[in-house]
Protein backbone atom coordinates (compact mmCIF):
# COMPACT_ATOMS: atom_id res chain seq x y z
CA UNK A 1 0.00 0.00 0.00
CA UNK A 2 1.30 3.29 -1.10
CA UNK A 3 0.73 5.29 2.32
CA UNK A 4 -2.70 5.22 2.45
CA UNK A 5 -4.74 6.35 5.13
CA UNK A 6 -7.53 4.32 7.28
CA UNK A 7 -10.77 5.88 5.17
CA UNK A 8 -9.77 3.56 1.88
CA UNK A 9 -9.16 0.86 4.19
CA UNK A 10 -12.87 1.08 5.39
CA UNK A 11 -14.22 1.69 1.90
CA UNK A 12 -12.93 -1.35 0.85
CA UNK A 13 -14.48 -3.31 3.54
CA UNK A 14 -17.68 -1.54 2.96
CA UNK A 15 -17.37 -2.89 -0.70
CA UNK A 16 -20.94 -4.99 -0.80
CA UNK A 17 -18.96 -7.78 -2.50
CA UNK A 18 -15.95 -7.58 0.58
CA UNK A 19 -18.74 -6.79 3.52
CA UNK A 20 -20.95 -10.16 1.84
CA UNK A 21 -17.63 -12.11 1.77
CA UNK A 22 -16.12 -11.35 5.15
CA UNK A 23 -19.73 -12.23 6.34
CA UNK A 24 -19.78 -15.41 5.54
CA UNK A 25 -16.27 -16.06 6.12
CA UNK A 26 -16.82 -14.74 9.91
CA UNK A 27 -19.63 -17.09 10.29
CA UNK A 28 -17.88 -20.03 9.36
CA UNK A 29 -14.82 -19.23 11.60
CA UNK A 30 -17.41 -18.72 14.23
CA UNK A 31 -19.14 -22.11 13.81
CA UNK A 32 -15.23 -23.62 14.05
CA UNK A 33 -14.07 -21.89 17.13
CA UNK A 34 -17.74 -22.61 19.07
CA UNK A 35 -17.52 -26.38 18.13
CA UNK A 36 -17.68 -28.95 21.55
CA UNK A 37 -14.92 -30.97 20.03
CA UNK A 38 -12.42 -28.23 20.98
CA UNK A 39 -13.00 -28.16 24.31
CA UNK A 40 -10.55 -31.40 24.72
CA UNK A 41 -9.11 -31.37 21.25
CA UNK A 42 -7.71 -27.67 20.37
CA UNK A 43 -4.52 -28.70 19.64
CA UNK A 44 -5.04 -31.72 17.61
CA UNK A 45 -7.24 -29.22 15.40
CA UNK A 46 -4.55 -26.19 16.03
CA UNK A 47 -1.50 -29.30 14.91
CA UNK A 48 -3.63 -30.74 12.26
CA UNK A 49 -4.10 -27.18 10.68
CA UNK A 50 -0.41 -26.07 10.96
CA UNK A 51 0.32 -29.51 8.79
CA UNK A 52 -2.22 -28.95 6.61
CA UNK A 53 -1.01 -25.21 6.15
CA UNK A 54 2.40 -26.09 5.69
CA UNK A 55 1.28 -28.42 2.78
CA UNK A 56 -0.95 -25.70 0.73
CA UNK A 57 1.73 -23.25 1.35
CA UNK A 58 4.48 -25.49 -0.23
CA UNK A 59 2.35 -26.44 -3.15
CA UNK A 60 2.28 -22.69 -3.79
CA UNK A 61 5.14 -22.25 -3.99
CA UNK A 62 5.53 -24.81 -6.54
CA UNK A 63 6.57 -28.26 -4.55
CA UNK A 64 5.30 -31.27 -5.64
CA UNK A 65 4.52 -32.90 -2.63
CA UNK A 66 1.56 -35.66 -0.87
CA UNK A 67 0.91 -34.70 2.73
CA UNK A 68 1.33 -37.88 4.46
CA UNK A 69 4.90 -37.09 3.28
CA UNK A 70 4.39 -33.82 4.96
CA UNK A 71 3.22 -35.89 7.69
CA UNK A 72 6.14 -37.87 8.22
CA UNK A 73 8.48 -34.55 7.94
CA UNK A 74 9.67 -36.47 4.54
CA UNK A 75 11.31 -34.87 1.80
CA UNK A 76 14.43 -33.08 0.04
CA UNK A 77 12.27 -29.98 -1.40
CA UNK A 78 13.61 -26.87 0.28
CA UNK A 79 10.18 -25.46 0.00
CA UNK A 80 8.59 -28.38 1.99
CA UNK A 81 11.39 -28.19 4.92
CA UNK A 82 10.87 -24.09 4.90
CA UNK A 83 6.98 -24.44 4.96
CA UNK A 84 7.39 -26.39 7.74
CA UNK A 85 9.94 -24.44 10.14
CA UNK A 86 7.24 -21.87 9.38
CA UNK A 87 4.01 -23.65 10.58
CA UNK A 88 5.94 -24.41 13.44
CA UNK A 89 7.05 -21.21 14.75
CA UNK A 90 4.23 -19.25 13.73
CA UNK A 91 2.86 -19.18 17.49
CA UNK A 92 5.54 -17.76 18.85
CA UNK A 93 5.69 -14.54 16.80
CA UNK A 94 2.36 -13.66 16.92
CA UNK A 95 3.29 -11.02 19.54
CA UNK A 96 6.56 -10.05 17.54
CA UNK A 97 4.06 -9.20 14.74
CA UNK A 98 2.12 -6.57 16.59
CA UNK A 99 4.89 -4.94 17.87
CA UNK A 100 7.33 -5.61 15.50
CA UNK A 101 6.19 -6.71 12.37
CA UNK A 102 9.25 -6.04 10.36
CA UNK A 103 11.58 -8.50 13.02
CA UNK A 104 8.56 -10.66 12.44
CA UNK A 105 9.15 -11.06 8.69
CA UNK A 106 12.55 -11.28 8.58
CA UNK A 107 12.44 -14.35 11.15
CA UNK A 108 9.71 -16.14 8.66
CA UNK A 109 11.63 -15.81 5.94
CA UNK A 110 14.83 -17.12 8.08
CA UNK A 111 12.59 -20.11 9.13
CA UNK A 112 11.38 -20.13 5.33
CA UNK A 113 14.81 -19.94 3.24
CA UNK A 114 17.45 -21.23 5.68
CA UNK A 115 18.84 -24.00 3.80
CA UNK A 116 18.41 -22.35 0.67
CA UNK A 117 19.79 -19.41 -0.08
CA UNK A 118 23.27 -17.78 1.38
CA UNK A 119 22.94 -16.83 5.33
CA UNK A 120 24.05 -13.35 4.57
CA UNK A 121 20.40 -12.87 2.58
CA UNK A 122 18.46 -14.69 5.09
CA UNK A 123 15.83 -11.77 6.62
CA UNK A 124 17.30 -9.31 4.75
CA UNK A 125 15.25 -7.47 1.82
CA UNK A 126 16.64 -8.05 -1.49
CA UNK A 127 19.24 -4.92 -3.08
CA UNK A 128 18.88 -3.80 -6.95
CA UNK A 129 20.14 -6.50 -8.94
CA UNK A 130 19.24 -9.45 -7.00
CA UNK A 131 17.06 -12.11 -8.73
CA UNK A 132 13.79 -12.26 -6.87
CA UNK A 133 11.84 -15.58 -8.11
CA UNK A 134 8.48 -15.55 -9.91
CA UNK A 135 5.96 -18.77 -9.20
CA UNK A 136 2.87 -16.07 -10.15
CA UNK A 137 3.61 -14.43 -13.65
CA UNK A 138 3.93 -11.04 -11.75
CA UNK A 139 6.39 -9.47 -13.85
CA UNK A 140 9.42 -7.33 -12.89
CA UNK A 141 9.74 -6.96 -8.94
CA UNK A 142 9.26 -3.33 -7.39
CA UNK A 143 13.05 -1.83 -6.59
CA UNK A 144 14.77 -2.07 -3.28
CA UNK A 145 14.09 1.43 -2.03
CA UNK A 146 10.21 1.21 -3.29
CA UNK A 147 10.42 -2.21 -1.26
CA UNK A 148 11.83 -0.12 1.51
CA UNK A 149 9.18 2.89 1.70
CA UNK A 150 6.33 -0.02 1.64
CA UNK A 151 7.58 -2.55 3.35
CA UNK A 152 7.89 0.76 6.36
CA UNK A 153 4.52 1.15 5.07
CA UNK A 154 3.30 -2.32 6.75
CA UNK A 155 3.59 -1.27 9.78
CA UNK A 156 1.03 1.16 9.53
CA UNK A 157 -1.47 -1.16 7.60
CA UNK A 158 -0.82 -3.61 10.93
CA UNK A 159 -1.84 -0.91 13.43
CA UNK A 160 -4.81 -0.24 11.13
CA UNK A 161 -7.70 0.44 13.45
CA UNK A 162 -10.25 -2.86 14.98
CA UNK A 163 -13.38 -1.44 12.82
CA UNK A 164 -11.14 -2.77 9.99
CA UNK A 165 -11.99 -6.52 9.70
CA UNK A 166 -9.10 -9.10 10.31
CA UNK A 167 -9.56 -10.39 7.05
CA UNK A 168 -9.75 -7.07 4.79
CA UNK A 169 -6.23 -6.37 6.94
CA UNK A 170 -4.69 -9.64 6.74
CA UNK A 171 -5.07 -10.05 2.81
CA UNK A 172 -3.55 -6.73 1.92
CA UNK A 173 -0.48 -7.86 3.63
CA UNK A 174 -0.41 -10.95 1.97
CA UNK A 175 -0.91 -8.80 -1.05
CA UNK A 176 1.61 -6.57 -0.41
CA UNK A 177 4.28 -9.16 0.23
CA UNK A 178 3.69 -10.81 -2.50
CA UNK A 179 3.93 -8.11 -4.68
CA UNK A 180 6.77 -7.03 -3.24
CA UNK A 181 8.80 -10.06 -3.58
CA UNK A 182 11.03 -8.25 -0.62
CA UNK A 183 13.56 -11.05 -0.31
CA UNK A 184 13.76 -13.17 -3.29
CA UNK A 185 13.23 -16.56 -2.74
CA UNK A 186 10.00 -18.24 -0.54
CA UNK A 187 8.06 -14.82 -0.53
CA UNK A 188 5.03 -16.52 -0.84
CA UNK A 189 5.96 -18.66 2.14
CA UNK A 190 6.34 -15.70 4.28
CA UNK A 191 3.94 -13.84 2.88
CA UNK A 192 0.70 -16.64 3.00
CA UNK A 193 2.23 -16.85 7.10
CA UNK A 194 1.62 -13.15 7.40
CA UNK A 195 -2.02 -13.34 6.21
CA UNK A 196 -2.43 -16.48 9.11
CA UNK A 197 -0.55 -14.38 11.39
CA UNK A 198 -2.52 -11.05 11.31
CA UNK A 199 -5.71 -13.17 11.17
CA UNK A 200 -4.55 -14.57 14.93
CA UNK A 201 -3.36 -11.13 16.16
CA UNK A 202 -6.02 -9.44 15.33
CA UNK A 203 -8.32 -12.35 17.07
CA UNK A 204 -10.31 -14.07 14.27
CA UNK A 205 -8.57 -17.09 14.30
CA UNK A 206 -6.87 -16.43 18.17
CA UNK A 207 -6.00 -20.18 18.49
CA UNK A 208 -4.84 -20.73 14.89
CA UNK A 209 -7.02 -23.40 14.22
CA UNK A 210 -7.99 -22.18 10.24
CA UNK A 211 -4.58 -23.45 7.28
CA UNK A 212 -5.93 -20.21 5.46
CA UNK A 213 -2.64 -21.43 3.47
CA UNK A 214 -4.63 -24.91 2.35
CA UNK A 215 -7.68 -22.70 1.49
CA UNK A 216 -5.60 -20.85 -0.69
CA UNK A 217 -4.25 -24.25 -2.30
CA UNK A 218 -7.28 -25.09 -2.91
CA UNK A 219 -8.42 -21.90 -4.99
CA UNK A 220 -5.05 -22.14 -6.95
CA UNK A 221 -6.50 -21.78 -10.47
CA UNK A 222 -8.13 -17.96 -9.07
CA UNK A 223 -5.12 -17.47 -6.73
CA UNK A 224 -2.78 -16.42 -9.17
CA UNK A 225 -4.93 -14.32 -11.48
CA UNK A 226 -5.95 -12.57 -7.66
CA UNK A 227 -2.99 -11.39 -7.06
CA UNK A 228 -2.38 -10.26 -10.16
CA UNK A 229 -5.82 -8.02 -9.99
CA UNK A 230 -4.26 -6.73 -6.05
CA UNK A 231 -0.99 -5.87 -8.30
CA UNK A 232 -2.79 -3.88 -10.97
CA UNK A 233 -3.79 -1.46 -7.61
CA UNK A 234 -7.60 -0.93 -9.06
CA UNK A 235 -10.36 -0.75 -6.50
CA UNK A 236 -11.96 -3.66 -8.57
CA UNK A 237 -8.70 -5.82 -8.62
CA UNK A 238 -8.16 -4.82 -4.71
CA UNK A 239 -11.10 -5.73 -3.61
CA UNK A 240 -11.12 -8.96 -5.88
CA UNK A 241 -8.12 -9.82 -4.19
CA UNK A 242 -9.77 -9.60 -0.79
CA UNK A 243 -12.26 -11.53 -1.98
CA UNK A 244 -10.47 -14.02 -2.83
CA UNK A 245 -8.61 -14.13 0.56
CA UNK A 246 -11.96 -14.69 2.31
CA UNK A 247 -12.87 -17.17 0.32
CA UNK A 248 -9.73 -18.95 1.11
CA UNK A 249 -9.95 -18.46 5.08
CA UNK A 250 -13.98 -20.06 4.45
CA UNK A 251 -12.30 -23.12 2.88
CA UNK A 252 -9.81 -23.32 5.44
CA UNK A 253 -12.00 -22.85 8.44
CA UNK A 254 -14.19 -25.48 6.47
CA UNK A 255 -11.09 -28.13 6.76
CA UNK A 256 -11.01 -27.81 10.32
CA UNK A 257 -14.46 -28.83 10.83
CA UNK A 258 -13.83 -31.69 9.23
CA UNK A 259 -11.35 -32.49 10.88
CA UNK A 260 -13.76 -31.48 14.18
CA UNK A 261 -16.41 -33.68 12.93
CA UNK A 262 -13.95 -36.57 12.38
CA UNK A 263 -12.50 -36.39 16.13
CA UNK A 264 -15.98 -36.50 17.22
CA UNK A 265 -17.22 -38.90 15.82
CA UNK A 266 -13.97 -41.15 16.78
Amino acid sequence: MNGVSADPLRRISELPEVDAAVRETRAVVDRLLGHRVLRRHSADVSMEAALRGAWGSARLEGAEVALDEMRAGAGADARVRGALRVSAELGTLVATWRRAPRQALARLHVLAAADAVPAERLGRPRADGEDAEDPLGLGTPPGAAEVARRLDALSWLLAAPASVPALVVGALVHGELLALRPFGWADGIAARAAERLTLVERGLDPKSLVPTELGHAELREEYGAAVRGYVGGTPEGVAAWVVHCSQAVTAGARESLAACEALRRG
